[in-house]
């Protein structure tokens, strides 16, 4: 399976722990990315001066090429090489933040929010599947955990680094700060790392498909933050996303090697918990991006503030998501996906109580405990879910897929949550005005998730025993479930 042999390196030796090292700075690059951004929302807004659509944008321009492309660059390395993939990946996705820091407007930043997602999508599959390709079999499963873990503990600390950055030394640093952390990581993996990839790879890559499922997602996202303005150049472009989206499922149904084989949603179970992921991750989606906001705009907190507030979430993820999943493994998937999705509902509805003046203690805290226990309930169970739905064989690319589907709900919802909830295009610089979208936007996300929990109850059931069970068992991401990849042979 391996051009360069069978993986043997210890996880105990110097090789390994640079090997870690490197892999892990990688992933949180853009695990950090996807959580400071929200805090950093107002500032940029005031300083570009730009209105609630560049904002979306802002956050969605990242989503759309990181989503649509995140499957093509984990062939990509198994094709041509992981350490290569994901070196390109890593030098890719600092150049793009260099350029998003000294970004002088707000078109520029979006332009150079797409190009991150492109670097994204090459380094997120790569960071795991070079521990995968590395490690001694006896080895391996312990790297992933310490390399899930400490990418939970970047997760956890993001909205806090982001918030202080912004607070001290501006904004732009939530982008430039990626630039060192790339000029120490892409060094220690071209020297400690070894190069492998997959003999099994073959055929023609998937280009066409990649590239009509980016530009669909993209065509789908202007037409719903347009929306507002009803014009015929929204309608056209709503519909030309539309015969995209068509066209996708045409080539993928056709090409001999497609980047998402139709037949894997053949699997009744595969389905459903995907439906659940689109759910769940679109409610999570209009949630952060809505409550960075909220907690600013309406009730007078700091960056730093806002980004402190929401650390309970990520933190109660880091510490239990694994016992979540061992839990789920005694009780089955159906129970831990009905309720938590409920639980996170209930979170959104508390969220009612953020207004003007907003006390910490007990107005938001409550709230996000609640949010995080509902995380912690379900995210583990699902991706045990998705690869327990599909032949060992192929759980790398169903949990691709799962991690793709839920980007891509996270930026629909960015980008239609706005409109459904009445925001209009200056209201984040008017609290009463914002306060009152904020207010009608949580009870829709909480009704997404309602829909969620009683799709769960409904399709899914208990996965065959002996089944694949996740490597990943810490998790501390909120914008996407785990990636799993293959396992050596």
């Amino acid at each position: 399976m391996y051009t360069w042999g069978m993986p043997d390196v210890r996880l105990a030796s110097p090789q390994g722990r640079w090997i870690l090292l490197t892999t892990v700075l990688g992933s949180s690059m853009a695990m950090l990315d996807s959580t400071v951004v929200n805090v950093a929302l107002p500032r940029i807004g005031q300083d570009l001066d730009a209105n609630l659509a560049a904002l979306q944008w802002t956050v969605n321009a990242y989503m759309v090429t990181l989503a649509g492309l995140i499957l093509l660059g984990g062939s990509l390395g198994d094709r041509y090489g992981r350490r290569k993939i994901f070196v390109l990946g890593v030098v890719w996705f600092a150049v793009a933040s260099l350029l998003c820091g000294l970004a002088p407007t707000s078109g520029i930043l979006i332009a150079a929010r797409a190009l991150q997602g492109i670097g994204g999508a090459l380094l997120t599959p790569g960071s795991l599947a070079l521990i995968q390709a590395s490690f001694h079999p006896d080895d391996r499963s312990r790297a992933v955990g310490l390399w899930s873990g400490f990418g939970g503990i970047g997760a956890a600390v993001g909205p806090f680094l982001g918030g202080w950055l912004v607070t001290g030394p501006g904004w732009r640093w939530v982008f430039l700060l990626n630039v060192p952390l790339a000029l120490l990581c892409a060094p220690i993996a071209l020297r400690h790392v070894p190069e492998s990839a997959d003999q099994r790879a073959h055929g023609r890559f998937d280009v066409l498909g990649a590239a009509l499922g980016a530009l669909s997602l993209a065509l789908l996202t202007y037409a719903l933050i347009e929306a507002r303005g009803g014009s015929l150049a929204v309608a056209l472009t709503g519909a030309a996303g539309l015969a995209a989206a068509v066209a996708f499922v045409h080539v993928e149904r056709h090409r001999p090697d497609p980047m998402l084989p139709p037949d894997i949603f053949a699997s009744r179970q595969f389905t459903a918990v995907n439906l659940v992921t689109l759910c769940v991750y679109a409610a999570f989606g209009g949630f952060f991006f809505l409550t960075a906001l909220q907690l600013q705009v309406v009730a007078g907190y700091s960056p730093l503030a806002a980004g402190t507030a929401l650390l309970p979430t990520t933190a109660l993820m880091l510490l239990f998501s694994s016992r979540s999943g061992a839990l789920a493994d005694r009780t089955g998937p159906r129970l831990p996906l009905t309720v938590g999705p409920l639980l996170c509902a209930v979170a959104m509805l508390l969220m009612l109580r953020v207004g003007k003046g907003a006390d910490y203690l007990t107005d938001v805290l409550p709230a996000l405990l609640v949010m995080g226990a509902g995380m912690v309930t379900l995210v583990a169970p699902l991706t045990a879910t998705v690869l327990a739905s599909v032949d060992t064989a192929r759980a790398g690319l169903a949990s691709g897929i799962n991690n793709a589907a839920a980007r891509a709900a996270g930026l629909v919802a960015v980008a239609a949550l706005p409109l459904l909830a009445g925001m209009g295009p200056e209201a984040y610089r008017s609290p009463t005005a914002f306060d009152a979208a904020f207010d009608r936007a949580m009870p829709i996300c909480a009704g997404v998730l309602v829909l969620g929990s009683a799709l769960a109850f409904a399709l899914v059931r208990r996965p065959a025993p002996g089944c694949r069970r996740p490597e990943c068992r810490t998790h501390g991401n909120v914008t996407a479930p785990p990636l799993e990849a293959d396992r050596p042979g």
